[in-house]
């Protein structure tokens, strides 16, 4: 049985408000012009499959990615089998908003898809398919339960993502969704692709625009998934929260109205006074207490965040 208790996370609450807000506002600006919505999908994917990748071991750079999906540049150095992760993680992308309607619900027939469209003419033999013997994960704290359970836990997983009778909000949903899928394992290979596409069915579903792991976040990443395995969601549950609003932000940043300007924290303390110094503005900013968002290694935020939580902060105290 899945369970979670939410009442051993309620530093996230104040960050919930947050991204549904965020959201509100997003949906109140739809329907968003064509060319942005395109212009934005693209510029997505590029990410999406290049960050997805290199947590997997690609060795393809940001640019090198963007030059093989749009350009249809082959790489000198790089190795075939890597092209083809770059394309095939493109047109799962592409299969994905196909599915992804206002009606849909998660189907273990559309993460099978998604694993076969991953995972062509990479591993032929195995693309689609559930595995069919044990498997071992190097660094990780679990081992993955027998082959012949995979199909019926599967099944209870989309059943309860489905059904959400534990009245989940759709990020905490996301999140378990995320973890309990990593540790069924049920495939050979291209688990980890398939998951980062998968929990965004769950996601866009409900109006949100893709939430994308950072390979920056590698490490981070590994270790959340294996303290989830002890019951502990803190750290994963921070890292979709991060995603889902970098992805939120994104889109917000497109609109002519958007109030926010965002900016790298050292340049935010160049411009303005702040009570605080680069450093802790950069915790509060990797601990989601603030609204801000990572780009490469640097995190960004705005004056009025850090101005929304001193005044927080001053109504925690009276």
């Amino acid at each position: 049985m899945i369970t979670f208790d939410r009442t051993y996370y309620p530093e996230f609450e104040s960050t919930f408000s947050r991204l549904y807000e965020k959201l509100a506002k997003l949906n109140s600006k739809r329907p968003l012009p064509s060319i942005v919505l395109q212009n934005i999908k693209e510029a997505l994917s590029v990410e999406w499959t290049y960050n997805s990748n290199k947590i997997e071991g690609n060795t393809l750079t940001l640019r090198e990615t963007q030059m093989v999906l749009q350009e249809g540049v082959t790489i000198k150095g790089i190795s075939l089998r890597e092209h083809f992760e770059a394309k095939n993680h493109e047109i799962a992308i592409d299969k994905l908003f196909a599915l992804v309607q206002e009606d849909y619900h998660l189907r273990a027939n559309d993460i099978i898809l998604l694993h076969s469209l991953v995972m062509r003419t990479i591993e032929e033999d195995f693309a689609g398919r559930y595995r069919n013997g044990s498997v071992r994960i190097a660094g990780a704290n679990f081992i993955p339960p027998n082959a012949m359970k995979v199909s019926a836990l599967v099944d209870e997983l989309v059943q309860f993502v489905n059904e959400n009778s534990l009245q989940l909000n759709t990020i905490e949903l996301a999140t378990l969704f995320h973890h309990q899928f990593v540790w069924i394992h049920p495939f050979f290979d291209g688990n980890g692709r398939t998951v980062r596409l998968a929990m965004n069915l769950i996601l866009m579903q409900k109006g949100f625009p893709p939430a994308i792991i950072l390979s920056n976040d590698r490490k981070k990443y590994y270790d959340a998934l294996n303290q989830a395995n002890h019951g502990k969601y803190n750290k994963l549950m921070l890292l979709m929260c991060q995603a889902v609003e970098r992805s939120l932000n994104i889109y917000l940043n497109a609109l002519p109205d958007n109030p926010y300007e965002y900016q790298e924290i050292s340049n935010l303390l160049e411009e303005h006074q702040m009570p605080y110094g680069q450093e802790y503005i950069s915790l509060l900013a990797r601990k989601g207490k603030i609204d801000a968002y990572k780009e490469g290694r640097n995190w960004m935020t705005h004056k009025m965040a850090i101005e929304n939580y001193i005044l927080d902060k001053k109504k925690s105290k009276n």
